[in-house]
């Protein structure tokens, strides 16, 4: 991951030099949008000129929506049918990406099947093409609202790392699906072989247990350790990668834009489901000359 550290800073530094000059913008379309799923189609060796469609997809399949398996799988083989061309063009030449060393696997000694490229790929098109987006919206607003954390981490760009590990932990936002493989009793509920779990991360990171005043963003929190990424054999295969996204725009964003703040023209939009995302957050600073 740290082989691609540069590419990922000169990115980062392009899309927040395209917003400098404009005193406002909707962070959300305009930077966290663009970065990340520009940097997971190339590894994927997904056309970047589809990038609106491959959006378009991962928000139909994250909207809020029942627990009909049905509809579900719909969605996901219409995320499948949409890199299929992909898929197949790799099986019979292989470049340097993702969905061709997916090809190069045996798992458990058999060679890899289409179905199983077809699951593998969805797998990490959903996580690369949406959880980073939402960790960088949920930081940047924080950031908005509190300039003196701005003025910090200014101060000593040192401490980033520290706070997109707190950040992290505060506002935790993907709730994974699991299904329960034997009859059980979990907290005096009793859970049948099929059901459907939904693993509300979130609220394990905001657990007074773990973490006192668990609301409170902090830099001197001794315990860091969150879920957000998961546990145990489920843990985010992404999360190297994810961190070294979230800290290039905060580093960048901090360095590039003077004091920014929430425009009070238009409020934040979120969307829940198995997602806690920010749908739009328009931010606004001042420009030379000028003051908010």
């Amino acid at each position: 991951m740290m082989t691609l550290k540069g590419d990922i800073d000169a990115l980062a530094e392009s899309l927040v030099a395209s917003i400098a000059e404009q005193g406002r913008c909707d962070f959300i379309s305009a930077v966290a949008e663009q970065f990340p799923v520009r940097v997971f189609l190339k590894m994927m060796g997904l056309p970047q000129e589809r990038l609106p469609e491959f959006r378009g997809l991962v928000r139909e399949v994250f909207a809020p929506r029942g627990n009909d398996p049905l509809e579900m799988g719909l969605r996901l083989r219409k995320v499948a049918d949409a890199m299929l061309d992909v898929i197949h063009a790799r099986r019979e030449a292989p470049q340097d990406d993702l969905i061709s060393q997916l090809w190069a696997l045996e798992i458990d000694g058999e060679p890899m099947t289409i179905i199983l490229m077809e699951d593998y790929s969805v797998l990490l098109f959903l996580a690369g093409l949406d959880t980073v987006i939402n960790a960088i919206g949920h930081g940047i607003r924080h950031l908005a609202m509190h300039p003196q954390l701005q003025a910090e981490l200014r101060a000593n760009p040192r401490l980033i790392p520290k706070a997109g590990e707190e950040l992290l932990r505060r506002y935790t936002f993907v709730i994974p699906m699991r299904r329960v493989t034997r009859d059980l009793e979990l907290g005096g509920v009793a859970m049948k072989t099929g059901d459907i779990v939904h693993s509300f991360l979130p609220a394990g990171d905001l657990d007074g247990a773990e973490f006192p005043e668990p609301n409170l963003f902090s830099l001197l929190r001794a315990n860091r350790a969150h879920v957000a990424f998961g546990a145990g054999p489920h843990r985010c295969l992404g999360m190297h990668l994810a961190r070294i996204e979230l800290q290039s725009p905060y580093r960048l964003v901090l360095e590039m834009l003077p004091e920014f703040r929430l425009d009070p023209e238009y409020p934040a939009h979120f969307h829940a489901g198995n997602l806690l995302a920010v749908a739009s957050l328009h931010l606004r600073w001042a420009l030379e000359g000028d003051c908010l």
